[in-house]
């Protein structure tokens, strides 16, 4: 009978570390289950901000393109109406012309003031483009954020570490509970 009751103390004992250390581990589990919630529903707050962020940007960026297309086009319409009026006034000028003289000067001063209307349309095209730009670039420059990659690598090597010290600690318990348990088994024996 004395063997039977040491196996007997024997399987109690073992099962009664087996439990703890199942209610151990449901518990770890329980409490990272808890820790990485927390930390998603952080990430998703954090990810919230950006794309507001970020929606708030392409309405300003909608804003700056419409804004650069309808100085264009008001451009090109001074283009054209003033393209229109000169022809029609060079038109009038050949009507009135005496002698082809008078005529190859008249061409001469229209083709010098097309030459300075072209170029200054071009200079204000230009700077409606380069303020459009500039405008864009304060839009993109503040959407980058590029000091946050280097957090997230952090905290995924300490995610990996506590994960891996976690698994240590364990595996420390099981064998622990392994060597009280073969020690009372040979006391006893």
């Amino acid at each position: 009978m004395p063997m039977h009751s040491s196996v007997k103390e024997f399987l109690e004992e073992q099962t009664q570390g087996l439990a703890e250390l199942a209610d151990r581990l449901r518990k770890e589990r329980i409490a990272a289950a808890r820790r990485a919630a927390t930390e998603s529903a952080a990430r998703v707050r954090e990810l919230n901000a950006r794309v507001r962020e970020l929606a708030r940007s392409g309405v300003r960026l909608t804003s700056i393109s419409q804004s650069a297309l309808q100085d264009l086009i008001e451009l090109q319409a001074e283009i054209v109406t003033t393209a229109i009026g000169d022809a029609s006034a060079q038109i009038r000028r050949l009507a009135d012309t005496e002698s082809v003289r008078d005529l190859a000067r008249q061409q001469a001063e229209v083709l010098q003031a097309t030459r300075e209307r072209i170029v200054a349309d071009i200079a204000r095209a230009t700077k409606i483009l380069k303020g459009a730009a500039g405008d864009v670039r304060e839009v993109a420059a503040g959407v980058r954020k590029p000091k946050a990659a280097a957090p997230r690598k952090t905290a995924a090597r300490a995610k990996a570490k506590a994960k891996t010290k976690a698994k240590a600690k364990v595996k420390r318990a099981v064998r622990k509970g392994a060597r009280k348990t073969a020690r009372r088994t040979r006391r006893r024996a």
